[in-house]
């Protein structure tokens, strides 16, 4: 029997169930501050919420990915089973929203930078590579 996932031992049902304040009240303090702030202040958040409750609706939610900039939201419940594009900076990278990663921020799982791979120098990078001919 595979055990049911639970966030801060809540069922996923419970957790869409609760409203966006309710919810704020379970996640740390940084995250509910976030929360309650973006919840009146912030017309941008308000519109992603607006835009994936929308597109629950006609049901494009599992055929397509949410292109989105705002890093800094905080993932809610109604969110988790989507596939977020979160911006990097350069491109959209793909965030499928799972249970683990609620009251956590968007940003966090779409990394700015990439490991840095060294290779031989370039033409023209050092004295030596005046000489090595280009085919």
């Amino acid at each position: 029997m595979a055990k049911e996932e639970t966030y801060r031992g809540k069922t996923l049902e419970e957790l869409q169930k609760m409203s966006l304040e309710e919810f704020a009240q379970l996640v740390e303090s940084r995250a509910r501050r976030a929360l309650l702030r973006a919840y009146r202040n912030n017309p941008e958040y308000m519109k992603l919420i607006k835009k994936v409750r929308k597109w629950k609706e006609q049901g494009k939610t599992d055929k397509k990915m949410i292109k989105t900039r705002l890093r800094s939201a905080v993932i809610i419940p109604e969110w988790v089973g989507l596939t977020f594009g979160v911006h990097n900076g350069k491109e959209y990278k793909p965030v499928k929203i799972t249970i683990s990663m609620l009251g956590r921020r968007l940003g966090e799982f779409s990394h700015t930078t990439a490991p840095v791979k060294h290779s031989g120098p370039g033409v023209g990078a050092t004295r030596s590579s005046k000489f090595v001919p280009l085919k």
